[in-house]
């Protein structure tokens, strides 16, 4: 008989819970780099701050892939599929991306000129640098959640006993997040999948896109289970056929008004 696995899975949720400890510790120490910005020294202290967090996100990225790795190993175990596999941990982001998150979160503490320089740029600098910091914040943890995630997403693809991988959302995610965990393990061909995964595994890349903040988890799905849409899941999925298929173009905004009207779990800023 199948055994069956689902996103509100135990194993799911203990690597979330794991994930947002590391997230919590991430944090702590990020915002300890903090004094190494001196406001009114912004060209010299803020490479030293950016050098800082890049190595930050490095050793973060280790123990983010190794959790991966260990509910990878969970999950399969809890499968009983047949054989052996080592999980592949994903490596932390190159250099040049951290660069470009960082830059990303602090172009606006810079000084410019009142005539080309934006209503947010015109605010005082104390305003400018805790807005950059929360970009900041927001951002680290995004490229640091994302090795994990990939950990997961290389095994699947890697696995001969993997077939789909599914997305997990909190109760509380955003609409983006809520619509793709509603579409199950859809991101996989079942009949290529396993028998030449590093080749011809496809699927919907969705699954895969996170934004700043996200806490969304990849649940893997191997050979002889059978996926289920948890009760929550399965709610955003009839939200969705009810008010938003079928309107090319539209979808997304109508199941966003949708959730806000019908979910009983409230999208982040609606209250």
């Amino acid at each position: 008989m199948a055994s069956t696995t689902s996103d509100s899975s135990a194993g799911a949720a203990r690597w979330r819970a794991a994930q947002l400890g590391l997230t919590t510790l991430l944090l702590r120490d990020l915002r300890g780099f903090r004094r190494l910005i001196s406001p009114g020294r912004l060209q010299a202290t803020v490479p030293s701050w950016v050098e800082a967090v890049a190595e930050l996100v490095g050793r973060y990225s280790e123990v983010s892939a190794t959790l991966a790795a260990d509910f990878y190993d969970g999950e399969r175990e809890a499968a009983e599929v047949p054989g052996t596999f080592t999980v592949p941990l994903a490596d932390p982001p190159p250099e040049e991306q951290v660069d470009a998150s960082l830059q990303w979160a602090t172009k606006d503490a810079w000084d410019r000129d009142a005539e080309a320089a934006t209503a947010v740029q015109l605010e005082p600098l104390d305003v400018r640098l805790d807005a950059a910091f929360v970009k900041a914040d927001m951002a680290t943890q995004k490229l640091v959640a994302d090795v994990g995630r990939e950990t997961v997403r290389q095994a699947v693809r890697q696995d001969r006993q993997a077939v789909a991988y599914a997305r997990v959302a909190a109760l509380g995610a955003c609409f983006f997040c809520k619509l793709m965990a509603s579409r199950g393990s859809v991101y996989a061909t079942a009949e290529t999948a396993g028998r030449d995964a590093n080749d011809r595994f496809s699927g919907d890349a969705s699954v895969v896109k996170f934004h700043n903040n996200c806490h969304c988890g990849i649940l893997p799905v191997f050979r002889g289970q059978r996926f289920e849409l948890s009760p929550h899941a399965a709610e955003w999925d009839r939200i969705y056929r009810e008010y938003a298929q079928g309107h090319p173009g539209d979808q997304l905004r109508l199941f966003r008004r949708a959730l806000a009207e019908h979910d009983q779990n409230p999208l982040p800023g609606s209250n």
